[in-house]
């Protein structure tokens, strides 16, 4: 018998992001207006909002753990998941130990989600995801957001800034 050791492939980034988030969406769109239909709107995608961020925040923590260090220079370097299938096409502007630029000038993620006819959507299941999985990845990392392609920017301008640890009171 061969004693294989090695993890487990992880057949979630086999697929691809872009895809994965399409499948979402293809599921969630229906299944959030039945709810809504039923429930209060609002209620409904406040609490759906909550458990995609509590998503995006463990799936931050899982990254940090399986990188060398979760330093913005780690994190930069996991950026290529994003990018798979050209999901999203980015220049960056500042790469060192304490901030990571970049600009993304075309998203393939906010075409999907409109041509699906769901960019709110898109947005919840996207977009909002990124301060909470930051947040998991390192809590001393900043994410300043001023414009996203989702909501009819030419951009979208993401900036990550290491920040002093925050000293516990006492």
């Amino acid at each position: 018998m061969d004693d294989n050791s090695s993890p487990l492939a992880d057949y979630m980034n086999a697929v691809g992001l872009l895809n994965r988030r399409e499948i979402e969406a293809r599921v969630l769109a229906p299944l959030l207006e039945a709810l809504s239909a039923e429930f209060d709107r609002e209620r409904v995608w406040e609490i759906t909002r909550k458990v995609i961020q509590e998503i995006a925040h463990q799936q931050g923590a899982q990254l940090a753990t399986s990188v060398d260090a979760n330093d913005l220079e780690h994190f930069a370097a996991t950026q290529e998941t994003w990018k798979k299938d050209s999901a999203i096409q980015t220049e960056v502007l500042e790469l060192t130990r304490k901030k990571f630029s970049f600009n993304v000038f075309r998203c393939r993620y906010a075409e999907m989600y409109q041509h699906l006819g769901v960019p709110e959507l898109g947005k919840m299941l996207s977009c909002d995801r990124d301060f909470a999985f930051i947040e998991g990845f390192n809590p001393n990392i900043q994410l300043l957001r001023t414009q996203i392609i989702m909501e009819g920017a030419d951009i979208c301008d993401f900036r990550f800034e290491v920040r002093p640890s925050k000293k516990p009171r006492g």
